[in-house]
């Protein structure tokens, strides 16, 4: 039995943005723990361990928020009012200072940005304030539909990468796509810097830094300085890396080819820069500023003491100490080293866009947003003060996973966040915006609330925690429309009510997934073409999820089967999945979306079953489809299988075709099956 909470938590827990109760599914509800609430709220900085103390934070809390004439950060659209503000008792004196510098008292012509408010009540409180002015939607994407290419880098090995898929990579299957298929953009996964270990975690979805790039994606050979280093042996051993993928059919060693890259780059960071290398390097230093240096300190502690922060020396675990800017001081060869890594990473990032721009996309790379960092690493080190401590993110329990989920991810703290003005928030989204066409956000509804799992507790034993999602969407609006981007939320799965409606009115793009998009409140079948939503990316699949061809053969099922994953016998699952492919193959025949398509004609034949899942995608309103590369040429095997950590090779496959043999960029590019599929697509579109 869940213990009661009592009516002062619960008031108390409501005053923090702590839910006392969730919604698994509509005609359910469930209670909170109180030890999970008290857990949040401790995090939160409110004692709540016993009755007088809730009474004394509910009094201080509620004494608080009477005396405070506005929030620590309140939100104006450009061309409305500011509810806040308006609220204000009449008399009110109202003072703004811009992000320019410019101080005045007229609200109505201020521009985008974050500015500072002073408020003065006739009874003489004084308030300050961050005000987020924002246009009222994000940028919209090109004139008419896009389709594009989803793909994991590291899995897109060419000839001339080092054992995984580089940069160089990117821009050459941009180049190609947006000049030979016609593609709108490249959607890749996220390319944040990851926790260096042994072996490191190869998901790029708890990494050590989403600030800042991971430098294993370099492409070596492309950095002018390369070209002034003897390189030894460095082209045998990258090719023995690369060939161990993709001809014997190794698994994707990111550890041996950081290994090998980090030894090249050492003697490329022995080579002077010329003036204008080292003066660009100088403007990337002084726009970065302290968050690169932290990061770069990080890395450089991280090799003399372990990737743990936590486990360091005494006063190293304080980005701000004096033992710290002591140790920078002794490591700044390596603190160099690595800011440079950044700045090298960040020009090959944004030449790919370049180079997608120029091969006539219209919106180009779209970059991943990860919706977290791992607690070891240099964004939870450098901004201790904006997390949680002792609290991880996660999912409550649904119906398909009665246990929940906890992602080891430290959540940001709502209140700090609020009374930064967002900073590290919007340092985060300006630097992916340097060099995206668009950002994907994974998790997006993470804008508007998060699940919190006190550390060593099980999921079931979290609660939801709310944040300001109108100040976050504003953040979002205005850095996008800065730079001209677009968003694309992932909201699968499920969504509180009110979210969707919400990202929809601000221009963010949702995510739908075709074996997802069902009537799930009328007859539960598939949801026809005309009934899904225009707002959003559509796909047939996603890195989480079967391929294409594995779904419809039932090969997905055979393989959780062969790792022992299936929770109901064999049979069953078999059954169930064969009978969901089939309901979508009558639907697609019905539209008359498989006579006649490509292979050799026979529309039972699984490439036309592939071309004819597309196909159906052109019927729908979708402002952007994606389609999967490795659907492109057959391949059967996931790139990650979530619930499996060994069992399973998550992250490390290289793309392949339908049996299994890995393909360089080279023979993808080349493929007869991968451009009939994108000649379908070019001829729905165009009729």
């Amino acid at each position: 039995m869940t213990e009661p909470l009592g009516e002062e938590l619960a008031r108390l827990a409501a005053l923090h943005g702590v839910a006392v109760s969730y919604q698994p599914s509509p005609d359910r509800t469930v209670t909170a723990s109180a030890a999970a609430v008290t857990g949040v709220l401790a995090a939160l900085g409110v004692d709540a361990g016993t009755p007088e103390a809730v009474r004394a934070a509910l009094d201080a809390r509620e004494g608080e928020l009477r005396e405070r004439l506005l929030p620590p950060t309140v939100v104006q659209w450009s061309g409305s009012p500011c509810e806040a503000l308006a609220a204000l008792p009449e008399g009110t004196r109202v003072r703004v200072e811009t992000e320019e510098g410019e101080v005045g008292d007229d609200l109505d012509e201020l521009p985008c940005g974050v500015h500072q408010l002073t408020v003065t009540a006739p009874d003489g409180r004084t308030d300050h304030a961050h005000l987020v002015v924002a246009p009222p939607r994000l940028p919209a994407p090109p004139t008419g539909r896009s389709y594009g290419i989803l793909v994991q880098l590291y899995s897109l090995l060419s000839r001339r990468s080092w054992g995984m898929g580089d940069l160089g990579d990117l821009a050459e299957l941009s180049g190609w796509a947006g000049r030979t298929l016609g593609v709108g953009f490249v959607q890749v996964n996220p390319l944040h810097a990851g926790v260096p270990g042994a072996p490191t975690d190869p998901s790029p979805y708890r990494p050590s830094s989403r600030r800042f790039p991971d430098p294993v994606h370099l492409r070596v050979e492309d950095v002018p300085e390369y070209a002034y280093v003897d390189p030894g042996s460095l082209p045998e051993r990258a090719a023995r890396l690369r060939d161990a993928v993709l001809e014997k059919g190794e698994l994707i060693d990111r550890d041996a080819v950081w290994e090998l890259k980090r030894e090249a780059l050492e003697a490329i960071g022995g080579v002077p820069l010329g003036p204008g290398r080292r003066a660009a390097y100088c403007d990337f230093l002084a726009e970065q500023g302290q968050a690169l240096e932290d990061h770069a300190t990080w890395c450089a502690l991280a090799e003399a003491h372990g990737p743990e922060w936590q486990r360091w020396p005494a006063g190293l675990t304080d980005p701000r100490s004096a033992e710290t800017a002591r140790a920078r001081r002794e490591l700044m060869d390596r603190v160099d080293f690595h800011s440079r890594l950044a700045w090298l990473t960040d020009t090959q990032l944004t030449a790919a866009q370049r180079v997608a721009r120029e091969a006539g996309m219209g919106i180009g790379i779209v970059h991943d947003l990860a919706v977290g960092v791992h607690p070891g690493g240099a964004d939870a080190w450098a901004q201790q003060d904006f997390f949680a401590a002792g609290m991880s993110v996660g999912a409550p329990p649904d119906a398909f996973n009665a246990r929940g989920q906890d992602w080891g991810l430290p959540p940001w703290r709502p209140d700090r966040l609020a009374d930064s003005g967002y900073a590290p928030y919007r340092r985060l989204l300006r630097g992916l915006f340097r060099y995206a066409g668009a950002l994907r956000i994974d998790h997006v509804m993470g804008l508007f609330r998060l699940w919190w799992v006190p550390q060593g507790q099980p999921p079931t034993e979290g609660t939801y925690v709310r944040y300001d999602a109108e100040a976050m969407l504003a953040v979002l609006v205005l850095e996008a429309s800065r730079a001209g981007s677009i968003v694309i939320g992932e909201d699968l799965g499920t969504v509180e009510p009110g979210v969707r409606e919400a990202l929809r009115e601000r221009g963010v793009l949702g995510t739908s997934v075709l074996w997802f998009e069902r009537d799930w409140d009328g007859d539960g079948r598939p949801l026809p073409p005309d009934r899904w939503r225009a707002d959003c990316l559509a796909t047939a699949t996603t890195h989480d999820l079967p391929s294409t061809a594995a779904r419809l053969t039932g090969e997905h099922v055979e393989l959780r089967e062969r790792l022992g994953l299936l929770t109901r016998p064999l049979e069953e699952e078999r059954a169930e999945a064969a009978a969901d492919t089939a309901e979508w193959l009558a639907l697609l025949t019905r539209l008359g979306l498989l006579a006649g398509s490509g292979g050799g004609g026979d529309p039972s034949s699984e490439e036309a079953q592939v071309q004819a899942v597309h196909r159906f995608l052109l019927r729908t309103p979708a402002r952007m489809i994606g389609v999967w590369l490795p659907d492109g040429v057959g391949d059967r095997r996931p790139q990650n299988l979530p619930g499996t950590w060994d069992q399973y090779p998550n992250w490390r496959l290289p793309i392949a075709d339908g049996d299994g043999r890995p393909m360089p960029l080279e023979e993808l590019t080349a493929s007869p099956r991968l451009h009939a599929l994108f000649e379908v697509l070019r001829e729905e579109d165009e009729g």
